[in-house]
């Protein structure tokens, strides 16, 4: 049986639903069947039914809700006129000028700070980039590795390696295309969503990413970084208020790191 149909009562005073004519009362020996309820209205509908119903025909807030506009029109605020509300939207909009200024996000830990960095297979950083706590990885693959500077005794800094592993989060396309260019191999695994685009499109898709499964082992090197520098406690949880302080307390540790190793290696 349908859920939307019911019976039709006796003639003569009942009507399709089997309640008596003036009467809200179901006819006797008559089963009522409720309808099922719909389901709310969404949109422009939603915005001009509600207003309708509060506000009768030919609101103006409905209609600014439904046909968009800034966020003022759409919430039905004139803010203008009212001095707090100004106040707390300039008080919002210094605060969040300031977290983007100390380079503080919103993530799943709350607000904090990303670093980003590249270490070599002895465990020691080579450069640090600090970013929100809402930034991708991918975007600061190339300023990362634009910051590796390796002296040598003769001649100048070496600033191209000749391998670079790094998890999935830096699959893509610019990625790859940069470390080709560079004649860097690339050591990073690929996506299943890529490889599932790269197969569909057949051969305008290109060939198949390799990978060094060997050489992709020495990637831990970069968490145990990590937790060499969470040792310092200002490190893990961001102390500092500025980002050239924190930036400072991470180059200090990493002075440290490099110095303990090269005085183990020259005994």
């Amino acid at each position: 049986m349908a859920g939307r149909r019911c019976f039709r009562g006796p003639a003569g005073g009942a009507d399709s639903r089997g309640r008596e004519a003036g009467r809200g009362r179901p006819v006797a020996g008559q089963h009522r069947f409720h309808h099922r309820p719909r389901p709310p209205r969404r949109g422009r509908d939603a915005a001009r039914s509600r207003c309708a119903r509060r506000h009768g025909e030919g609101c103006r807030r409905g209609e600014a809700q439904a046909k968009g506009g800034d966020s003022e029109e759409r919430n039905g605020w004139n803010t203008e006129g009212d001095p707090e509300r100004e106040a707390r939207r300039r008080v919002r909009r210094r605060r969040k000028l300031r977290l983007k200024a100390a380079l503080l996000g919103r993530s799943r830990g709350g607000q904090t700070s990303k670093v980003h960095l590249s270490v070599d297979r002895r465990c020691r950083p080579l450069a640090i980039v600090l970013t929100a706590g809402q930034a991708a990885d991918s975007p600061q693959f190339i300023p990362v590795l634009a910051k590796v500077r390796i002296r040598l005794p003769v001649g100048r800094p070496r600033t191209r390696p000749d391998a670079v592993a790094g998890d999935k989060a830096y699959s893509s396309r610019r990625n790859r295309a940069h470390l080709r260019e560079r004649g860097i191999k690339a050591v990073i695994p690929e996506k299943k969503d890529q490889a599932a685009n790269r197969k569909k499109k057949g051969s305008r898709g290109g060939r198949p990413v390799s990978h060094d499964a060997e050489l992709y082992k020495e990637r831990n090197t970069v968490e145990r970084l990590i937790n060499k520098l969470k040792a310092w406690r200002g490190i893990a949880t961001r102390y500092d208020k500025t980002p050239a302080s924190y930036l400072a307390a991470l180059h200090l540790r990493a002075s440290m790191i490099w110095i303990k190793d090269l005085a183990r290696t020259a005994q």
